[in-house]
């Protein structure tokens, strides 16, 4: 058992999160199971997506388990800048405080190179750099939060990722896989670069990155299509391999809710090398840790979606 970490946590050991309210992005897979659980530990919740209609059918699901849940749907599409600041417009003058956001959004692996409106390649931009220009958005409700948190969704594919300034937006050699851990890479440097940001600056922020494992979600039948070796892969040894999307919501919800969670650590399933399992301490993958790559993607990033983070 890792220190500090509640053996076996699960969805039941989350506190009351009455009277917090959060933000999670993404409206299916994990984004809706820890919406759920965020809402059954009587947290507000805004769900935020860029389909109304699965973003209408998620909250009329979750209401249907919890009548009481205070949730709702505000549309926003990582991958247009405009979407995001619009969000962000909206929330500014609607609220006067976040407590938790949860980045967790994402796509992966379309099998050719698609762009955003902005221009950036699909993957980067929506899982990256779409979450980048957000939490910016966001950043002055997080400061008057009580005791913020930022969580950052990362993957087990980003042990093999890099992050290339040279190729940053794959126009020169497209590689579905290569690009997605790059994007997930990219998450977990955010996530401690923010921490450190917040130190050096007083926010009070605590970020912290997760990783679900491998889950039963739509990721892989949206992105790179049911037929695809994964999706083949994810039909046959589904029940195998992939844990339920409930489960691989438990390092999301740990680190958004946990007393003990720790600013600037990583979590992740505890079996079959992370595949699966209660959340605890994942591996960090040495290229996270290069804190010069850190401050160049920060400036790089913050250059191309045009935010600053004051």
């Amino acid at each position: 058992m890792a220190e500090g970490i509640k053996r076996n946590w699960t969805a039941a050991d989350i506190p009351s999160q009455k009277g917090r309210r959060v933000v999670v992005t993404g409206t299916g897979g994990i984004g809706y199971e820890t919406a759920l659980e965020m809402t059954r530990a009587g947290a507000e919740v805004i769900m935020a997506g860029r389909n109304k209609d699965k973003g209408a059918e998620a909250i009329r699901k979750i209401k249907a388990l919890n009548p009481k849940g205070n949730i709702r749907f505000e549309k926003l599409d990582l991958a247009d800048l405009s979407s995001i600041e619009s969000f962000g417009k909206k929330m500014r003058a609607e609220l006067k405080s976040l407590d938790i956001l949860i980045n967790n959004a994402a796509v992966m692996n379309p099998p050719k190179r698609l762009v955003t409106k902005d221009g950036f390649e699909l993957q980067i931009g929506t899982n990256y750099l779409g979450h980048f220009a957000l939490t910016a958005q966001l950043l002055p409700l997080l400061k008057h939060g009580n005791k913020p948190r930022v969580i950052s969704l990362g993957s087990i594919a980003n042990r093999s990722g890099v992050i290339d300034f040279n190729n940053f937006q794959s126009e020169q050699d497209y590689k579905p896989m290569v690009a997605y851990s790059q994007t997930k890479l990219a998450c977990l440097m955010f996530a401690f670069e923010l921490q450190r940001r917040s130190d050096v600056a007083g926010w009070g922020i605590t970020s912290i990155a997760v990783h679900p494992g491998i889950s039963r979600t739509e990721l892989i039948p949206n992105g790179s299509g049911k037929n695809s070796a994964a999706g083949i892969a994810r039909r046959l040894f589904g029940p195998i391999l992939f844990q339920p999307a409930a489960h691989g919501a438990w390092p999301s919800l740990y680190a958004a809710t946990a007393l003990e969670a720790k600013g600037g650590s990583y979590y992740g399933p505890s079996r079959m090398n992370e595949m699966r399992g209660y959340p605890t301490f994942a591996k960090v993958p040495p290229q996270a840790e290069d804190t010069q790559v850190a401050k160049k993607l920060w400036e790089v990033s913050e250059k191309l979606t045009n935010v600053k983070f004051v």
